[in-house]
C-alpha cells in the first residue's frame, strides 16, 4: 500500500476532504480495490477510538442553550432605550459562532489531532514489538562474544552472529536452549555456518532470565540422540535487555 493511498484513505475517512474530493474518493471505492481496503483499514482503526469513549446523553438544558442559540428571534429596539452598538471583540465572536468555515476547520483540526494519534500509537507498538525483551550474550571458549540472541514480546527470538564461524564438512553447528534442568537441553535451530537465524521457539515456554542458550558442534543433520553430543562452541544465559 503506497503513502499517498493510505493517507488519501485516511483523509476520506476523517472527513478532512472538500465536497469534490470526496465525491472523487466515493467513486474510487468502487473502481479501486486497494483503496476501497484502505478505507475499510482506516475505518477499523479509528473505531476502536469511538469504542473507548463512553456514549453521553446531552441533558435537557445543553438541548436548550441549542434551541436558544439557533432560533435567536428578532427583537424590537425598546423605545425608552438608546440601542448601544456592539463592541467589536463582540461582533467578531458572533461572526465566528456563525461561521461554517471556522467550524470546520475546528471540526479539520480535531480529526488530524486524532489522526496524528493513531499514527502515532501504531509507530510506538510497532517499535515495542521490535525492541527485545530479553538478550543473551554467547561467550566463545576465550571469553569473546561470538553471537548474541533476542528474545521478542510476541514470543520470537533470533540469533544474531558477532564473528564468523562455519562448521566443518560433515558437521553442523546446532543451537539450543535451557530453562529446566529436568526437561534438559532443546534444540532450537541448526545451521552449516553461523548466520542471523529465527529461532525455532514454538511450543516452548517463554524465555525467562537466566535461560542459557548454546551453540555445538554436531553431526551434519544435527544431534542422533536429541541433545547435545559435540564440544559447546559458545554459550550465555539471557538477561533483561536495557
Amino acid at each position: 500500500m503506497s503513502e499517498d493511498l493510505d493517507a488519501r484513505a485516511g483523509e476520506y475517512v476523517l472527513g478532512l476532504l472538500d465536497h469534490s474530493e470526496a465525491e472523487a474518493c466515493a467513486a474510487r471505492l468502487v473502481a479501486d480495490p486497494a483503496f476501497a481496503r484502505a478505507v475499510e483499514h482506516w475505518r477499523a482503526r479509528l473505531t476502536e477510538f469511538d469504542l473507548s469513549a463512553p456514549a453521553q446523553v446531552p441533558s435537557a438544558a445543553v438541548w436548550a442553550r441549542i434551541a436558544a442559540a439557533t432560533a435567536r428571534p428578532a427583537a424590537a429596539p425598546s423605545p425608552a432605550r438608546t440601542t448601544q452598538p456592539a463592541s467589536g471583540w463582540r461582533l467578531a465572536l458572533a461572526a465566528a459562532w456563525e461561521s461554517l468555515p471556522v467550524w470546520r476547520g475546528i471540526g479539520m483540526g480535531a480529526a488530524a489531532a486524532t489522526l496524528l494519534l493513531a499514527i502515532g500509537l501504531g509507530f510506538q507498538m510497532r517499535e515495542t514489538a521490535r525492541a527485545p525483551v530479553l538478550v543473551a550474550v554467547l561467550l566463545s571458549d576465550d571469553n569473546r562474544p561470538a553471537a548474541v540472541v533476542n528474545t521478542f514480546r510476541d514470543g520470537r527470538a533470533e540469533l544474531v552472529p558477532l564473528a564468523a564461524l562455519r562448521a566443518p564438512e560433515g558437521k553442523a553447528l546446532q543451537v539450543w536452549t535451557l530453562w529446566d534442568r529436568a526437561r534438559g537441553p532443546v534444540s532450537v535451530g541448526l545451521v552449516d555456518a553461523l548466520r542471523s537465524l529465527d529461532l525455532q521457539l514454538k511450543g516452548l515456554p517463554t524465555a525467562v532470565p537466566e535461560q542459557l542458550f548454546e551453540v555445538t558442534l554436531e553431526p551434519a543433520g544435527g544431534s542422533p540422540t536429541g541433545r547435545p553430543t559435540g564440544p559447546i562452541l559458545m554459550k550465555g544465559t539471557a538477561s533483561r535487555a536495557l
